[in-house]
């Protein structure tokens, strides 16, 4: 009898966890597929940058090959090149991909 309620609480809360998460991320196709044939770039505005952990975080439109809904989100670079051309507030247009499973900025274009 202890067994099948631990069981019941266990599966309870398993089931029950989706209604407590929080939808910042409602609609996020969290497959993250990547597609080469969709190259399109997507504007973004740079909210911040931090050369140190190569990290840029962008206020983007939907990053439809990603799957991903418009949101401000922090994104790995490339490389340090596009880390140190862009500055917070800068418009860019960026080409964001899945690699090894982490969402990394594979192009970006900096506005005039």
């Amino acid at each position: 009898m202890k067994k099948l309620i631990v069981a019941s609480v266990a599966l309870a809360a398993i089931v029950a966890a989706p209604a407590f998460a929080g939808d910042d991320m409602a609609g996020m196709n969290m497959s993250m597929k990547t597609s080469a044939s969709n190259a399109a770039l997507t504007d973004a505005e740079v909210k911040k940058v931090d050369v140190a952990t190569g990290m840029v975080t962008l206020k983007h439109g939907a990053l439809e090959n990603v799957g991903m809904p418009p949101m401000t989100m922090a994104f790995k670079a490339k490389d340090t090149a596009m880390v140190k051309q862009v500055h917070e507030g800068d418009k860019v247009k960026v080409r964001v991909e899945n690699v090894n499973g982490t969402l990394t900025i594979v192009k970006l274009e900096k506005q005039s």
